[in-house]
């Protein structure tokens, strides 16, 4: 359809696939508006070699500076070595002392011009490693340390039903849960979580395990008049404070953000601290099970959980149109639940 599509479009997404369908790719970072001629990969192809290309800038403006640096002050050694040369010399009586003032004088005008000269390269320098520095971006990555659910290997956590068919999550298994909106997907996930088969005929499902985390699409399992802190604290009363704002830094959740109402938190923030309550749980959840994580992150923000999550050693349940980040995850089983209600098990791999 959009490829059909005769008019001019402007697409405001972070759907990947739909993104390479288009012709200029526009990015707004930094309060700053760029278009690029090309679709989304070549763009992130493009802004990967300009980053590269900054970074080394960079080291280089750096190596100047240091080169700049190391010359001020060897001049800096020679001008002191020649004045005490010159004050020996005077003292010793070698030459008349008006001569030597003469000198002297000569001497103080032409260090202070090379001193000046050295100091204008080394600012010079200096403004160019900040110049340089600038151009790169800023682009935090998530590094968890998270502790071991403690699922062995084909133990049965959970099962998927549709009244005729049954599919069982497994541990450490990684499986994505697709199919076309409508289907019911978070219908099926809900009455999972919450135990309501509804119609023994229509999907649902039972849990085999009690240490389960959640991640509804509607981020309410917060409470947002307490902090970031209170949240995770609430589920992980056995965690010190100090523990747990380490692993909120390591969330991009830093400083006095740890501290404020979660009310007062930026959409990305907000999401995090959620995501903080289901990995930092104590005792930690042996099964997670994540509704359309994606749906309202940008790309930065979805690559930051693929990397949280990658460090979390129990099953995933994940409902996900957005193929890209189920691969990201690496997906171990797809499981498909179509408009009439069926599940089916794909076999092993992400979905294509």
């Amino acid at each position: 359809m959009v490829d059909a599509w005769s008019g001019t479009l402007v697409v405001v997404s972070h759907d990947l696939e739909l993104l390479e369908h288009m012709e200029h790719t526009a990015e707004l970072h930094d309060s700053r508006l760029e278009v690029f001629g090309g679709p989304y990969s070549e763009w992130k192809q493009h802004l990967e070699q300009e980053q590269a290309a900054a970074t080394q800038a960079a080291r280089s403006a750096q190596q100047a500076l240091k080169v700049e640096q190391r010359q001020r002050i060897e001049a800096e050694t020679k001008l002191a070595r020649r004045e005490r040369t010159a004050k020996k010399t005077q003292k010793d009586g070698g030459i008349p002392k008006i001569l030597a003032g003469n000198r002297a004088s000569r001497a103080q005008a032409s260090a202070g011009t090379m001193r000046s000269t050295l100091d204008d390269k080394v600012d010079t320098a200096r403004a160019a490693v900040d110049a340089a520095t600038r151009r790169i971006r800023d682009e935090e990555h998530i590094h968890l340390v998270l502790p071991d659910p403690d699922v062995p290997r084909s133990r049965r956590l959970a099962e998927l039903r549709d009244g005729e068919r049954t599919v069982v999550v497994q541990g450490p298994e990684r499986v994505a849960l697709v199919g076309p909106n409508g289907a019911g997907k978070s219908t099926l996930v809900e009455h999972l979580v919450h135990g309501t088969t509804g119609d023994p005929d229509r999907v649902g499902g039972v849990l085999l395990t009690d240490r389960v985390g959640y991640l509804p699409q509607r981020l309410d399992n917060l409470d947002d008049a307490a902090s970031a802190l209170a949240n995770v604290q609430a589920v992980a009363s056995g965690t010190p404070a100090a523990g747990i704002r380490n692993q909120l830094a390591r969330l991009l959740i830093r400083g006095n953000a740890a501290d404020r109402p979660v009310a007062t938190l930026s959409g990305g923030e907000r999401f995090r601290v959620s995501l903080a309550k289901l990995l930092l749980a104590d005792p930690p959840a042996q099964l997670l099970i994540l509704d359309e994580p994606t749906n309202n992150l940008d790309v930065t923000s979805v690559e930051q959980l693929a990397e949280a999550l990658d460090g979390y050693r129990g099953a995933l349940l994940i409902v996900s149109h957005d193929y890209e980040f189920l691969s990201k995850v690496g997906i171990d089983v797809t499981v498909e639940l179509d408009d009439a209600g069926r599940i089916a098990k794909h076999g092993d791999g992400s979905p294509s």
